[in-house]
C-alpha cells in the first residue's frame, strides 16, 4: 500500500509560511498576502480555510468567512468585505458563506485542485446549512478585450455566450455558479479585470432559500482561566533567588488550574539589586541583557513543569543587530518560546536605556486559542490592538511598569478602551514596591487586573477581577472566550463588524528586525532614569 499523493484538508496556522509562498507564486502581478493576513483568515474561521497538498507540497488554498446576505448580496468591494484581507468581518451567525481567496499552483494546474477546494466550499455549507456561496470572481481576459466589448456587463455576456473565452469565469460557470450582476472596483490592483468582478453565486439546494436565517449565536462555555501576578520589588542576592520568587507565583497559578499566568514589564530589573554597586542606566540595561539565556530557560522549564502559559512581562534583550529591545518572552506548557517586542519605546527608555522599538506585532498560538502581547505603552496605540484583534486575539496580555498614578492611568484607561474597540479580554500587570541602589526602580505604583468588553455577558464595570493597589498579590479570575463571539455578533455595539473599510484601513509596512529608538535629540526626559511606562 502506497502514501496517497493528494490530500485535502483544513488550514493550520503551522501552513502560514508555505500558504504565503504559493501566494507569491500565483499572484506576480499583485502585492503578496502578508502571513499577518493569513493567520487572521485562519484564526477567524478555521473552519473556512482549507489547502491543498501534492506530493507534500502545498499546491492549493481556498479561504471564505460566514456573512450576512444582506451584506454579501449587495454591491460591496473586496477590502470591505473582507476587512482588509483578514477576514475579520465573519459573522458566525451568518447565512451566506464567502469566498474570498482560492489560488492554485500555477504549474499544477489541470488537476482539478480548484475544483476539489470548491467542493470542500460546499460541503461545508451544506453542513452548516447556509443559504449558499457568494463571491467576486476576477475576469482576466477583460483588459485585453475591451475594445470588443461594450463593458463589463457585455463581457460577461459574450463568455456565457461562449464568443469569448475566460478561464476563470468558465471555471466558475462551470461549477454551478451564476453570475447575478457586476462588482464595480471591486479590486483595484486588479488590472486584468480593470476591478470589475462577477458577483457569483452558488444556492444551496437543500435549505429554504426564503427562511430567515438562524437569529442567535449559541451562548457557549469556553472559559481560560488567566491569572496576573502584581510582583513586589525586593533585593535579591543572586539570580537563583529572584527566580525563586518567581517560581512560587508560578507554583500557586498552577496549583489554581490557571492557564494563564503575566509577569509585569522590566519585572528582571530586580536582580540588579544583587550588584556590588548602583550601576549607570546604561550599564544596569547592559547587565540586565546578559541574563536573557537564563531567563529564556527558566521560564521555559517552569511552564512544561506546571503546566502553564507563562507571559514573561519584559525583559531586555540584545537582538542579533546589537541593538537592545525591551522583549516579552512567552513560554507555553508545550515546550514552545516565542518573543514579542516593544514596538514603543517611551522617551525614557530611549534616552536613558537606548532601547530601541521592535517592527511586528503578531498573535501567538496557544492551546487557548491566539492571544496577544502590547508592552504597557504599547497599549497606548490602538493600530497594535487592532492588528491582534484582526489576527484572532481573543486575550491581550499588557506587562506594564509605572512609577505615578498618573502614568499608571494611562495605561489602564487605554487598555479599557482597547477590550471595547477590539471586543476582548485584557491582562494587565505591574510592579510594586522600591528597590535601594536601582535607580530605574525608585518608586513603582500599580493595580493589576482583568478587563473585559462592557455589555451584558460581561461584569458591569468592565472589570472581570483587579489587585489591591500597591501590595504584592495574585489575581484570578476565569472568562468565557464564547461571550465574545457573541458580543461581535449580537451584542449592544460591535466595533468589529461595524468598521468602515470603505473609508479607512491600517497598511502595515513589512520591515526587518530593528526599529528605529525613539528620538533622543531634544533635552532628557523630565523623569530620570526610570522607565517613565505608560
Amino acid at each position: 500500500m502506497t502514501k496517497a499523493r493528494l490530500e485535502v484538508r483544513a488550514a493550520q496556522i503551522g501552513d502560514v509560511r508555505r500558504i504565503a509562498a504559493l501566494a507569491k507564486r500565483v499572484y506576480e502581478d499583485f502585492v503578496p498576502y502578508t502571513q499577518s493576513e493569513i493567520r487572521g483568515q485562519i484564526n477567524n474561521y478555521p473552519e473556512g480555510c482549507f489547502v491543498a497538498f501534492l506530493d507534500d507540497k502545498l499546491i492549493g488554498y481556498c479561504a471564505t468567512m460566514r456573512i450576512s446576505g444582506d451584506k454579501a448580496l449587495r454591491p460591496h468591494g473586496w477590502d470591505e468585505i473582507t476587512g482588509n484581507g483578514y477576514g475579520s468581518r465573519h459573522d458566525p451567525k451568518g447565512d451566506w458563506l464567502y469566498g474570498y481567496e482560492l489560488c492554485v499552483d500555477p504549474k499544477t494546474r489541470g488537476t482539478r485542485i480548484g475544483r476539489r477546494l470548491y467542493e470542500e466550499r460546499r460541503a461545508l455549507a451544506e453542513q452548516e446549512e447556509l443559504k449558499g456561496i457568494v463571491f467576486g470572481g476576477r475576469m482576466p481576459n477583460l483588459s485585453k478585450s475591451w475594445r470588443r466589448v461594450d463593458g463589463p456587463d457585455d463581457y460577461l455576456a459574450k463568455v456565457i455566450a461562449g464568443k469569448i473565452h475566460d478561464p476563470v469565469v468558465r471555471f466558475q460557470l462551470a461549477n454551478g455558479f451564476e453570475p447575478i450582476g457586476i462588482l464595480s472596483n471591486y479590486l483595484p490592483e486588479d488590472k486584468r479585470s480593470r476591478a470589475f468582478a462577477t458577483h457569483m453565486v452558488w444556492r444551496n439546494p437543500f435549505v429554504d432559500q426564503e427562511a430567515s436565517p438562524k437569529a442567535r449565536v449559541p451562548r457557549g462555555v469556553e472559559n481560560v482561566r488567566v491569572a496576573t501576578c502584581q510582583l513586589q520589588a525586593r533585593a535579591v542576592s543572586d539570580f537563583d533567588e529572584f527566580m525563586r520568587q518567581v517560581r512560587y507565583f508560578v507554583d500557586v497559578a498552577s496549583d489554581y488550574e490557571s492557564d494563564f499566568i503575566l509577569f509585569p514589564e522590566l519585572f528582571t530589573l530586580m536582580l540588579l539589586s544583587a550588584e556590588e554597586e548602583e550601576l549607570s542606566p546604561l550599564e544596569s540595561i547592559e547587565r540586565l541583557s546578559e541574563y536573557t539565556p537564563r531567563i529564556r530557560e527558566a521560564l521555559s522549564e517552569m511552564a512544561l513543569k506546571y503546566n502553564i502559559n507563562i507571559i514573561g512581562g519584559s525583559h531586555p534583550t540584545r537582538m542579533e543587530d546589537g541593538d537592545i529591545h525591551n522583549v516579552a518572552m512567552v513560554c507555553l506548557r508545550d515546550g514552545s518560546i516565542h518573543e514579542q517586542e516593544k514596538i514603543h519605546p517611551t522617551p525614557n527608555e530611549a534616552y536613558w536605556w537606548n532601547i530601541h522599538g521592535g517592527d511586528t506585532v503578531d498573535v501567538i498560538q496557544t492551546d487557548c486559542g491566539p492571544v496577544g502581547v502590547l508592552i504597557c505603552y504599547d497599549s497606548e496605540f490602538p493600530e497594535l490592538a487592532r492588528r491582534l484583534a484582526d489576527e484572532g486575539a481573543r486575550i491581550i496580555f499588557v506587562p506594564f511598569c509605572t512609577d505615578s498614578r498618573q502614568g499608571y492611568m494611562r495605561v489602564r484607561y487605554c487598555a479599557a478602551a482597547r477590550a471595547i474597540e477590539n471586543q476582548c479580554y485584557v491582562v494587565m500587570s505591574g510592579n510594586v514596591g522600591n528597590l535601594p541602589n536601582v535607580a530605574n526602580m525608585d518608586i513603582q505604583y500599580a493595580q493589576s487586573c482583568i478587563l473585559t468588553p462592557c455589555d451584558f455577558p460581561f461584569a458591569r464595570d468592565g472589570i472581570a477581577a483587579e489587585a489591591s493597589e500597591n501590595v504584592e498579590t495574585l489575581t484570578i479570575s476565569d472568562v468565557n472566550l464564547a461571550d465574545l463571539a457573541w458580543a461581535r455578533a449580537e451584542g449592544t455595539v460591535r466595533n468589529l463588524a461595524d468598521r468602515r473599510f470603505d473609508l479607512y484601513r491600517i497598511e502595515w509596512e513589512q520591515k526587518g528586525s530593528g526599529g528605529d529608538a525613539t528620538d533622543i535629540s531634544g533635552p532628557p526626559p523630565m523623569q530620570q532614569h526610570g522607565p517613565g511606562g505608560g
